[in-house]
């Protein structure tokens, strides 16, 4: 009899006793993340620690997600207060050359038109909470609808202050959507562009200076102390990166920022993120709307920056490939890689990736001051 009670007790002490078939679910789309990132090469620095993290979280009465698990005290050091996405904008700035974007000012437009798809994605949010009775408050709306932007750090830093309980969704629906850029991004583009469009050669860009590299910084930084302070945390830690790189005189500092750090806070990042894939706050009607309006808001970024690059092709003096208009997500330099490969399918001599830089530069930009509006609203 003890035996048998002892058999039991231990039977009662495995997993398989009480996983529960959202639990199973959510194993195997964890599972999916960690296919897409290995097999399919998208995203994997960050889809393979937030899948590993999505099935360690699903394994009952670990509490490895917990407030006492080691993935529940990364989520609340880095995610729950910021950290963790300042950093990587940090070293985004180290690593991005805003030559393109100085050389060619008049694409910053392209990047804040791509943002379009923020605010179709927050009135869809809205619209479905009045007429369907989701629960999706203001903040929530505008949590979501920063997906539209394509820029993982800032979605999770705007949903970990607006909106925690729906960050899970939006972080898988933001880093989803950046890695499949290449599939949903080129059929829009076709779409929405005639052949002789996308074969438009454009002029190459003139060299910057390095005193115009060097005070770019100070004065993008300058204008976000006075107009928008609560872009400040965001566009600071994206222009402090950026004058790392751009003195030349702390080269440890810049390299450092584009390696070491940037691997281990990205690590951790998905970690976090992972954290936030258990049953119990993942499998929800929310989130199946989280990912829908994620995708298009995503959509509805793309087509604006590429309507709004038509318009500058018609009015233009200088010629511009509309082309470039998509690279206005913040998708860097994914964007501008899959605008340069569709504009060399329609023209084989057409060298469009440092004209699509710059439109892509001033969507991380955008994005950044469009979450330091909602923040400054609704925070």
């Amino acid at each position: 009899m003890n035996i048998l009670s002892g058999l039991e007790k231990l039977l009662h002490s495995t997993g398989i006793v009480h996983l529960t078939w959202g639990q199973l679910l959510m194993i195997l789309v964890s599972g999916l993340l960690i296919w897409l990132a290995i097999k399919k090469k998208y995203e994997p620095a960050l889809l393979l620690p937030i899948g590993f993290a999505g099935i360690l979280v699903n394994i009952p009465l670990a509490g490895i997600g917990g407030p006492t698990g080691i993935l529940g005290l990364i989520y609340a050091f880095g995610i729950e207060t910021g950290v963790f996405p300042l950093i990587i904008f940090l070293s985004i700035g180290a690593m991005t050359d805003f030559g393109p974007l100085l050389a060619h000012p008049k694409t910053a437009l392209l990047g804040a038109a791509a943002q379009v798809g923020i605010f179709a994605a927050l009135m869809g949010a809205l619209l479905l909470a009045r007429f369907l009775g989701l629960d999706f408050a203001l903040k929530d709306a505008a949590a979501i609808g920063i997906i539209g932007g394509a820029d993982g750090p800032t979605a999770i830093f705007l949903a970990a202050k607006l909106s925690p309980r729906l960050l899970g969704p939006i972080a898988v629906a933001a880093y989803s959507y950046m890695a499949m850029v290449p599939l949903i991004q080129p059929p829009i583009m076709r779409l929405l562009t005639t052949q002789r469009e996308r074969a438009i050669p454009m002029r190459q860009l003139h060299e910057v200076s390095k005193r115009e590299r060097i005070l770019f910084p100070f004065v993008v930084t300058g204008l976000c102390v006075l107009l928008l302070p609560a872009a400040a945390p965001l566009v600071g830690m994206l222009m402090l990166g950026n004058l790392l790189k751009e003195s030349g005189v702390v080269d440890r500092l810049s390299r450092g920022a584009q390696n070491e750090l940037v691997n281990i806070v990205t690590l951790f990042l998905g970690l976090g993120v992972g954290s936030r894939l258990s049953a119990g706050l993942f499998l929800r009607v929310e989130t199946l709307v989280i990912l829908a309006l994620g995708l298009i808001a995503f959509s509805a970024g793309t087509a604006s920056g590429v309507l709004l690059g038509k318009v500058m092709a018609r009015f233009s003096r200088e010629p511009v490939n509309p082309l470039i208009g998509a690279a206005g997500v913040s998708a860097v330099p994914m964007a501008a890689r899959v605008v340069h490969r569709v504009g060399l399918e329609a023209n084989p001599s057409n060298m469009l990736l440092m004209h699509a830089m710059g439109p892509n530069v001033a969507g991380v930009l955008g994005s950044a001051v469009v979450a330091g509006v909602l923040l400054a609203l609704l925070g």
